[in-house]
């Protein structure tokens, strides 16, 4: 199988550089190395150029989106693996998600274990989850390593930190839409794949190491402005109406809550921002993907709800969790 190495890339000079090194230590090695520049000044693309990547040039901050979607078209591989600039992966990370989306019964993408490079033993992330409120949670951020995370598993969505993907798939359910730019962008895409019944496999054996949001910043008031918009894109597209109505309480909490987070942390005028411009481009977005059948979203969202429920119960609920279930208790059980 042939694997091309897409690394869309804004700034981060020295990160890109260990991530480029470490695809270069695959046991299973790429066949090409795209980096795609979204309009890096610090040297970025040169420092690429000399490793012996491909550099595409955007010509300006297109989003994560945009790129990977060039980088996509670009690529003439069967597997494409879509790789953060702030990553490192051990040595067999492609062999070893290979192997295990085989296993999987031939499964259209795969994803490991993604560990802080901050914190060694700490969860950055595994795979994505939905609640019904339209809100996401990579599975594990922020928890100790230890057993819920410790066993392959189907899964309905990858985070794109350092994930593989049979190209066929695009073919099947398109690119990422680039109207996201970054963030959520991922969710929306494995929710488009779960409409298709198209899903992937987790395979703990598989390691990297993410330095996580080293672009921005968790609270930078762009990244909440983007997430707060990006939810409502994702209940605008994937929705249908009946699901909006019934489950309104479920949606207001979950969406109120992540405004309370981002004013606790000093982001409250740009959430309001990002709503606002999630609010008025709704009915855009709403016609341009055709939602989930109901029932099939229904399942998909009490069955990721009870996933996050256990997770959280087991490893200590964060408070925003702990009100969300605490508000809307009863329906996801």
């Amino acid at each position: 199988m042939s694997i091309a190495a897409i690394v869309p890339v804004w700034n981060g000079r020295e990160l890109m550089g260990r991530l480029i090194a470490s695809v270069q230590r695959q046991t299973r090695p790429a066949s090409e190395l795209i980096v795609v520049d979204n309009g890096s000044t610090d040297g970025a693309p040169d420092l690429a150029r000399r490793r012996g990547a491909r550099v595409i040039a955007m010509g300006r901050n297109a989003g994560f989106a945009a790129a990977v979607n060039r980088g996509i078209r670009e690529s003439r591989a069967e597997w494409i693996a879509v790789l953060n600039s702030d990553v490192e992966m051990a040595p067999d990370y492609f062999a070893t998600l290979a192997d295990a989306r085989a296993a999987g019964g031939n499964a259209w993408f795969a994803t490991g274990k993604i560990l802080s490079a901050r914190s060694p033993g700490q969860i950055d992330g595994t795979f994505d989850a939905v609640c019904r409120g339209g809100a996401a949670w990579r599975i594990g951020d922020g928890r100790p390593d230890g057993a819920p995370f410790a066993e392959p598993r189907r899964i309905p969505s990858a985070p794109w930190t350092a994930a593989l993907f049979r190209a066929e798939l695009f073919r099947r359910v398109g690119l990422l839409e680039e109207r996201f730019e970054s963030y959520l962008e991922d969710v929306d895409f494995g929710l488009r794949c779960a409409a298709q019944g198209l899903d992937g496999v987790y395979d703990p054996a598989a390691v990297a190491w993410h330095y996580g949001s080293a672009t921005l910043g968790r609270w930078h008031p762009e990244t909440v402005r983007r997430i707060a918009r990006n939810q409502l894109f994702l209940l605008a597209r994937h929705y249908p109406a009946p699901i909006l109505a019934r489950w309104f309480w479920p949606i207001f909490v979950a969406q109120s809550l992540w405004g309370a987070l981002a004013v606790r942390h000093g982001a409250g005028i740009a959430w309001l921002r990002g709503a606002a411009q999630g609010m008025r481009r709704f009915s855009v977005m709403r016609r341009s993907c055709r939602p989930i059948d109901a029932r099939a979203l229904a399942d998909l969202l009490r069955s990721g709800e009870r996933t996050i429920r256990e997770v959280q119960a087991s490893t200590g609920y964060d408070t925003y969790w702990r009100l969300y279930f605490l508000l809307t208790a009863g329906e996801a059980k």
